[in-house]
């Protein structure tokens, strides 16, 4: 890779995208964890 290349970064809407998807699986992951939790306390 030369000095000169340009940068291999995503757009910013991309970044915030991915941002977003990050959230909403880790958010998906946790209502997963309290569903289970709440279903074994029955």
């Amino acid at each position: 890779m030369l000095w000169s290349d340009p940068d291999n970064e995503p757009p910013e809407e991309l970044r915030e995208t991915q941002a977003m998807m990050r959230r909403a699986g880790l958010l998906l992951a946790l209502a997963m964890l309290v569903g289970m939790f709440v279903i074994g306390l029955r």
